[in-house]
């Protein structure tokens, strides 16, 4: 019986919403965006919807799948941003095969190299991982055409600079930092510690954390406080992740330049896309060209701004309610 877990993340000093609508044509990576009231409703709608088009696009341009991934987008009035998804139990053994499958970069040979074929991922054993709708689509375990939402995202956009035009409030996050953030966590980003799940969810990994190691080339899936970051190959660091439970695991350390999966945002700050596309590309999407980091200048940060925020989590199987605070 396939298990399904919806997870709803909640950042306090954001809301997300936002719904898309569209197509993919044959061999496009195609976003379908739904804006709902909170957003249409708005007096800046049509600003707040024409800058979260624009990073749809960098999207659409950035990748080849061909693929339609459906994302509602909402306001929110509390926290900075947020992004529910669903996630699906699936084999190791069936996603490698995957990723096999779907290699088209020097990043996938080289992550490939580095996740042992077998029954057993490589992280703790298990026979079973928990990914998201539109990466199985990226992989080709989910049909393209699957018309039903792939996650939704909402933002405080009362805490943010609509779009990168005129004088910007350096007090303020960028919505299409925000934007950025929460949709590659609807494409596969995250990592599953922190969430709460319930047995046996607790134990299975996400795509993201086949990729998690301590800087000696071990792994490292756990929540302590030992440093843990991201590699494709074991050894090269790509970024820190936080290992602070008053943000999420799967996000990057805050600490020197800004990123845009950065774990507490920097407010006026626009970091590139670089890593996060590298990130993608390893689990299951195919990219366009070679990541060149200083040309994907794409957004600013206040991803998950110092703030409090929630998450609230459901599924087939009983999970707890999980509170947290963010006071960076």
């Amino acid at each position: 019986m396939k298990r399904e877990i919806l997870i709803s993340r909640v950042f306090a000093f954001l809301l997300l919403s936002a719904v898309t609508a569209g197509s993919a044509s044959a061999n496009s990576f195609v976003i379908n965006a739904t804006f709902d009231s909170s957003i249409t409703s708005l007096s800046n709608a049509l600003a707040i919807e024409s800058s979260i088009n624009n990073v749809i696009s960098f999207y659409e341009a950035t990748f080849l799948d061909p693929i339609s991934v459906n994302i509602t987008f909402s306001n929110m009035t509390s926290g900075l941003g947020q992004s529910s998804f669903n996630l699906y139990t699936v084999t190791y053994a069936n996603f490698r095969s995957a990723l096999v499958a779907d290699r088209t970069s020097a990043d996938d040979t080289t992550a490939l190299a580095n996740l042992a074929g077998g029954a057993g991922n490589p992280v703790n054993g298990g026979t079973d991982i928990l990914i998201k709708s539109a990466t199985r689509k990226a992989l080709g375990l989910l049909s393209g055409s699957f018309a039903a939402s792939d996650g939704t995202v909402s933002l405080n956009t009362s805490l943010m600079n609509i779009d990168r035009t005129g004088a910007q409030n350096a007090g303020l996050y960028d919505l299409q930092a925000v934007t950025s953030h929460e949709i590659n966590e609807i494409l596969g980003l995250g990592s599953t510690l922190g969430l709460g799940l319930s047995a046996p969810f607790n134990s299975e990994p996400s795509p993201e954390d086949l990729f998690r190691y301590d800087g000696s080339g071990g792994r490292s899936f756990n929540e302590s406080a030992v440093s843990s970051y991201l590699s494709i190959d074991g050894t090269t660091l790509l970024a820190a992740f936080n290992q602070s439970s008053g943000g999420d695991y799967g996000d990057w350390q805050t600490a020197g330049a800004a990123k845009v999966q950065d774990a507490f945002g920097t407010p006026g700050s626009q970091p590139n896309m670089g890593v996060e596309i590298r990130a993608l590309d390893a689990i299951g999407y195919d990219v366009a060209t070679a990541p060149e980091p200083s040309t994907w200048l794409l957004i600013a940060t206040g991803l998950i701004a110092g703030a409090i925020y929630r998450k609230r989590k459901t599924s087939l199987v009983p999970v707890p309610v999980v509170a947290r605070y963010n006071n960076g």
